[in-house]
């Protein structure tokens, strides 16, 4: 029950700011993981802040619309976290396991029962998507009219060949310890996740999962999805060595027409086991690997650097529909949904990810697409060599009648999960970062928290239990805790702004209360004073037949407290990609949302089968309110002066003026590099 309450605790994508990141051949000053073993672990926090945060939070979740409940509640978590209560038990109990511990009393807990221990489907449940921009020379009649489904074009081989590269590129610098580790302002922030983006895979298992990893990465080898099919790639030479982007696109040239030789015949769609149910891709795992090749081919899989997934068709522009081909394409085919990071080409060039959410949070996988979207167009890597790469190498399975049946239960299940899952894209320029904090002069983040609060009461009329992710890693192994974004202020500012009986100035200064609150309540959940980490602490110290004196978790304001039907994760400022994920309640909305200087992104997600959201009505009630919010602060021109419009357009002008030029120069240089390279080389 515990990780069906957990698996939805999504991650935030704060970006750390723009930095020039120092190639992987560099002698640097620092090494990515020197602050790890500096870092202090997650401390227990007290039952004194978990009663008066819990109780907090329930207020405009419970109290509001059930006093009695409350009351009962109140009184429940008064004699379970008194100093003789059994709270205090369990407390004692996480202390003294936390000091057995080297780095962190929750990395176990959460692993499991988030992440190894859930047993629905992967697809849409736990993975998350995400688009990257456009190729600076993208062509555009590809997106205006798709290429004819089966084709792949030769700016989509450019395209992958060149993301491939960055991807090595930046899997050189974490082997080599040459990426610079990371800080909030001074602060160090825990590394360790990035020991697992590269060669990761989560492997099905009877009950529970596992995840494989290594670190440093010795593998040579992606795998290539294409047409269905899968294929061994190499992508460094027998040594480790790295090679020119003509290599990885003859590489890539050759897989394409070799599938296309192959596309006849008996092609078994493994891939689809890992969008069904854990314990049908479980069983049929341990089914396939009585033989030996198909050991051998999940070894391949398993050990690779990353997937890349070559799309022979291409979706319309329109941004409603094309992210489905990132999130699920459409029908769960052509993936392997258990490797942490999936680079889907489609044959226009666009292109995304979908990543597993298992071994990192995705601000670490965000990292890399910072980097690699930056890095656009991809150079030959220092050092490439010229030399021919192996041939790929297709794998071959080999599939019985039992593991037949669990192939097409499993694209049954994945059937039924993404056509009940609907999903939508807002994207406006509005406004964005900048006039939150120059005009509003608010936090960005607690700005469109309530934003999509007030989007949601305007719809349902009541209150919601509101998820926000805060990041933790200033504690060693760190991951995520939950911000809890609806309190009793944020509640009587949704009351009092469609309410003409309060005055502006009234509801500007419940604003500020509202946003005071959210972002104090952020600030203490990644210090290590959240409730909800704590509260699974708790929870996995109760020992059989302990259950019915663990009052407070049978109590019913604790499940209600965790039906977060309004989840929400940042990946601001989504300048680089934007993302999403499924809805984590049967009547709860999935929201991703960037914010950007001048602009917003969000994307929405929910079931079909609910009675209770409606994605596309509180798509444009967001996009109303964040009209609506103007009314609240100064007119822009009050602000930034008379003309501010053009001004601001000139700017945009000019920057994008810049990075056509970084391009231009970028472009320069690779060149003259390879013109002194080849000259040392005739000499």
């Amino acid at each position: 029950m515990l990780h069906s309450i957990l698996r939805f605790q999504r991650t935030s994508i704060q970006t750390i700011g723009k930095r020039k990141i120092i190639g992987p051949h560099s002698n640097a000053l620092y090494s990515t993981f020197q602050n790890d073993d500096k870092i202090p672990k997650l401390p227990v926090p007290s039952l004194e802040n978990l009663k008066e945060k819990y109780l907090n939070v329930l207020k405009p979740i419970i109290k509001e619309t059930n006093l009695n409940q409350y009351l009962k509640t109140e009184e429940v978590v008064n004699e379970f976290l008194a100093d003789d209560g059994f709270g205090q038990v369990l407390q004692n109990r996480l202390i003294e396991y936390d000091n057995k511990q080297k780095d962190s009393w929750l990395e176990h807990f959460w692993l499991q029962k988030a992440y190894l221990e859930w047993r629905e489907p992967s697809l849409i449940n736990v993975n998350w998507w995400c688009q990257i921009k456009d190729h600076p020379e993208q062509p555009e009649e590809l997106l205006a009219k798709p290429s004819p489904k089966g084709v792949l074009t030769a700016f989509q081989i450019k395209r992958a060949a060149g993301l491939i590269t960055n991807l090595l590129n930046f899997n050189d610098m974490l082997n080599n310890q040459t990426f610079p580790p990371e800080y909030q302002k001074k602060t160090p922030m825990c590394m360790s996740q990035y020991q697992k983006i590269f060669g990761t895979t989560r492997i099905p298992g009877p009950k529970t999962d596992t995840l494989k990893y290594q670190y440093p990465t010795t593998a040579k080898h992606i795998i290539v999805l294409i047409r269905n099919q899968i294929y061994k790639v190499n992508v460094l030479t027998n040594n480790g060595g790295r090679v020119t982007l003509a290599e990885l696109e003859r590489i890539l040239l050759a897989v394409g027409k070799q599938s296309s030789i192959e596309l006849g015949k008996s092609n078994p769609l493994v891939g689809v086991l890992t969008a069904g149910d854990r314990d049908t891709w479980a069983d049929a795992y341990n089914e396939l690997s009585k033989h030996p090749e198909n050991v051998s081919n999940f070894e391949i899989i398993n050990d690779a650097l990353f997937a890349v997934c070559l799309d022979d068709y291409s979706t319309l522009k329109n941004i409603d529909v094309c992210h489905l081909q990132l999130f699920h394409n459409f029908d769960a085919t052509n993936r392997w949904f258990d490797k942490s990071l999936q680079l889907i080409v489609a044959s226009s060039g666009r292109a995304g990810f979908n990543g597993e959410h298992t071994p990192t949070d995705a601000v670490v996988p965000g990292t890399v697409m910072n980097y690699i979207c930056e890095n656009e167009p991809a150079v030959d890597p220092e050092n490439a060599v010229q030399e021919h790469l192996p041939a790929p190498a297709k794998l071959n399975w080999h599939v019985e009648k039992p593991v037949g049946d669990y192939i097409k239960k499993s694209a049954a299940t994945a059937k039924a999960l993404i056509e009940d899952t609907e999903s939508c894209l807002l994207q406006t320029d509005v406004y964005g970062s900048r006039y939150m904090k120059e005009v509003a002069q608010c936090s960005p983040d607690a700005y469109i928290q309530l934003a999509l609060q007030l989007a949601y009461y305007r719809i349902h009329s009541a209150p919601v239990s509101v998820y926000e992710s805060a990041s933790i890693r200033l504690f060693r192994k760190g991951r995520t805790e939950t911000g809890r974004s609806m309190s009793s202020e944020s509640l009587a500012f949704l009351k009092s702004f469609d309410n003409d009986d309060v005055l502006y100035e009234d509801k500007r200064q419940l604003f500020r209360k509202a946003i005071a609150v959210q972002s104090n309540y952020m600030r203490d959940a990644s210090t290590g004073k959240g409730i909800d980490r704590h509260m699974l602490g708790l929870r996995c110290m109760i020992e059989d037949g302990e259950m019915s004196k663990a009052t407070m978790f049978t109590d019913k304001s604790y499940m209600d407290s965790l039906n977060f039907q309004l989840s929400t994760s940042n990946m601001s400022p989504g300048t680089n990609f934007y993302g999403g994920f499924g809805p984590v309640v049967p009547d709860g909305y999935g929201i991703n949302y960037a914010i950007g200087k001048d602009k917003l992104k969000f994307s929405i997600s929910a079931k079909r089968s609910s009675s209770h959201t409606k994605i596309f009505k509180l798509r444009k009630a967001l996009e109303q309110v964040l009209l609506d919010f103007r009314i609240l602060f100064p007119k822009p021109s009050e602000v930034w002066g008379i003309g501010w419009a053009k001004k601001h357009q000139i700017e945009k002008l000019e920057q994008r003026q810049l990075e056509k030029m970084k391009i231009l120069s970028d472009e320069l240089k690779a060149n003259q590099e390879k013109i002194a390279s080849r000259r040392k080389q005739d000499s």
